[in-house]
């Protein structure tokens, strides 16, 4: 007799884990839960002594590039083991713009949401609070309460921009904490996020491990899931490999809580029937700028990215090309001209994407590897990265610069894969409903980054981590059996 759950979550990083801790907060000791990740578990501390001692990772521990098959040089980063990107990411967390949610509406480009900013805003807050963000008072985006911890400390050129822009720049919303909490070290801006030597920003493993370890919750790690069993409308099971054996595992319920790549690869290879199922991979494309400053210091500053821009973010230049947000960085640098050591400032301008059809994610004939295709991005895209010498000229006119060097769009990747199993009203626009489950196999929740209809400028965490406590907490509105009222 086959095992059966009452719930079973695909991926152990924000998107599964909020899912999951709002789940077990409010059920009874009797639900089972099964956890299944692909990866291996590489705790922090092994990560980084054996850093320190240079010594190579395990023999087992996967890259993001071994795990797919694509044609194109475009890369798609991201950590395939225990925590997943959590453990690997910056810790940057602005939130959406409202205007994000109805970009089609607002201003002619991409699609709606079929939500909105204030069906999101609690869920924001309550997101905030578990990671502990650090955060300032005045915000360009509605907020209902305040930040957990306060700001981190802006730079000379930071103080400059702030008086003259106000709450469309600001110190930096972020993971990375500002002061000790719990057992988050403070911040200590070594610009080496990746892997935090003090374990500051918020990870799965500093901050929710605890949930691993509670009665109800088996975990399985190695375990790569690659098909579920799709029957009358309804998901009954899902088959995963390790250690080169296939297994079965049944539930009342199932989560896809993998990144936007391999949500659409299972739903593909369990043949789910959705026109816009793998369409639209997409991630934002950002640029480097070194100004070069006459006669002022740039001091200061407590973390790797100091203060975010909103200056070129909303607006109605985006019914013509994409909104782009600034993030100013704290990285050390020297100016290698005497007397000019601290002569300059580092910005990067992110531009959002429209997910197009022509960039999709598809089998392969290796069942465990997906296939994507990614041709270009957009040209409204390009269009905002065309416009970027106009606007820096025009945004920080009241800085003395000397001179400016610009990289152009040649970052390999931003690290936030999205699109692919789009959020929308009915199923012949989309994959998933508001409330993230499949709009035919109702007993299936499709989380994390892939259902974005669109992709604002901003980082997708916090909004991934939102959208999953949004889930949850529909999940046990409709769903009584094992939980508590």
């Amino acid at each position: 007799m086959r095992k059966k759950y009452d719930l079973i979550a695909v991926g152990t990083s924000f998107a599964s884990i909020f899912f999951l801790k709002k789940y077990l907060e409010s059920s009874t000791k009797n639900v089972k839960v099964a956890i299944l990740e692909r990866g291996i578990n590489y705790p922090h501390s092994s990560r980084l002594k054996n850093k320190k001692e240079n010594i190579p990772n395990p023999e087992n521990i996967k890259g993001s590039k071994e795990t797919y098959s694509s044609e194109s040089s475009k890369i798609w980063v991201f950590d395939p083991n225990f925590g997943g990107s959590s453990n690997c990411w910056t810790g940057c967390t602005p939130r959406f713009m409202p205007n994000d949610f109805n970009l089609k509406s607002k201003y002619g480009k991409g699609i709606d949401w079929p939500i909105n900013y204030n069906d999101l805003e609690s869920f924001y807050t309550e997101t905030e609070e578990i990671m502990s963000i650090a955060g300032p008072s005045i915000t360009p985006f509605p907020k209902s309460g305040i930040y957990p911890l306060p700001p981190h400390q802006i730079s000379t050129v930071d103080k400059i921009l702030q008086k003259e822009y106000g709450d469309q720049y600001i110190s930096q919303p972020t993971a990375r904490a500002s002061q000790r909490v719990g057992s988050r070290g403070q911040c200590c801006s070594s610009s080496v996020c990746g892997l935090c030597p003090v374990d500051s920003k918020f990870t799965i493993e500093n901050s929710l491990s605890y949930l691993f370890e509670d009665p109800r919750v088996e975990v399985l790690t190695e375990s790569q899931v690659f098909q579920l069993d799709l029957k009358n409308d309804h998901v009954s099971s899902l088959t995963y490999r390790k250690n080169n054996q296939d297994y079965t595992l049944e539930a009342e319920t199932f989560i896809l809580g993998a990144n936007a790549i391999f949500n659409a690869h299972i739903l593909l290879n369990s043949n789910d029937s959705s026109i816009h199922l793998g369409k639209g991979i997409s991630e934002q494309a950002g640029t480097f700028v070194r100004m070069y400053l006459d006669g002022l210091d740039n001091l200061g500053g407590s973390s790797i990215i100091t203060a975010n821009g909103f200056m070129l973010y909303d607006g109605e230049h985006r019914k013509n090309r994409a909104a782009c947000l600034i993030e100013s960085f704290n990285i050390p640098f020297i100016r290698n001209e005497r007397g000019k050591w601290r002569q300059m400032a580092l910005f990067k301008f992110i531009y959002e994407d429209i997910p197009g059809k022509e960039n999709f994610v598809g089998k392969s004939d290796d069942i465990l590897k997906p296939n994507i295709v990614f041709n270009d991005y957009s040209d409204y895209l390009k269009q905002g990265v065309n416009h970027l010498s106009e606007d820096i000229n025009k945004i920080f006119s009241s800085l003395p610069i000397e001179r400016i060097e610009m990289d152009g769009y040649n970052q390999p990747t931003e690290f936030h894969i999205c699109g692919t199993a789009r959020m929308s009203d009915r199923p012949e626009t989309g994959v998933v409903d508001s409330n993230m489950v499949h709009h035919r196999y109702r007993n299936l929740y499709v989380l994390g980054s892939s259902s974005f209809p669109t992709i604002s400028p901003a980082n997708p965490t916090l909004t991934i981590a939102a959208l999953s406590l949004k889930a949850a907490n529909y999940h046990l509105s409709t769903n009584s059996n094992g939980h508590d009222s």
